[in-house]
């Protein structure tokens, strides 16, 4: 298996920036409180925090969903979603030397703030996070949309060229076939 590249300490010092620029910026567009904020429960995890089972080829991170349960709660209703956001290193750095004009921090910005769109629309039941390929489909676009929306007023440099990257998602599909 060949080996991949993960993020060093300056990258992930990068990471958690944007992590948490992507959370102020998310949770001030739907306007949630701080107790608001922590009911969806979520982690940021790096190529090197994950398991085998959470890397996946090809997006630059994935979401996935995990049953949480206090440690004292005895009872299955004290059970909720955790998700975990699963950055896959390797295919943001490959991006990132094929396309030289992009910068780490808006880039990791504009993924960031993507995933947790998806997380508050899958807690504020927007969203069903068990959706058929079109359903998903139909979702990445409203949630490109949403991210544009959100950073499109954000000043930070770099960040008009990757809006302008992702500018495909934000326009309509021309006739999709569902079927291999």
């Amino acid at each position: 298996m060949q080996t991949q590249m993960t993020f060093n300490p300056q990258q992930l010092s990068i990471i958690s920036q944007a992590a948490a620029m992507a959370e102020e910026l998310v949770s001030n567009h739907f306007k949630m409180s701080a107790s608001q904020w922590l009911r969806p429960k979520y982690d940021v995890k790096t190529l090197a925090e994950l398991d085998p089972t959470e890397v996946v080829d090809g997006p630059f991170a994935q979401i996935i969903r995990y049953k949480g349960q206090p440690q004292r709660a005895s009872l299955g209703s004290a059970t909720y979603d955790l998700y975990k956001i699963c950055l896959q290193d390797d295919a943001i750095l490959v991006a990132l030397d094929h396309h030289p004009e992009l910068d780490m921090l808006p880039f990791a910005l504009y993924i960031i703030t993507h995933e947790l769109i998806h997380i508050v629309r899958f807690s504020k039941f927007l969203q069903g996070f068990d959706a058929s390929a079109e359903e998903r489909l139909s979702e990445e676009k409203r949630v490109h949309e949403r991210t544009h929306e959100i950073l499109n007023t954000v000043r930070l440099a770099g960040l008009a060229t990757v809006l302008d990257f992702y500018k495909d998602w934000r326009e309509v599909f021309e006739q999709i076939d569902y079927n291999p």
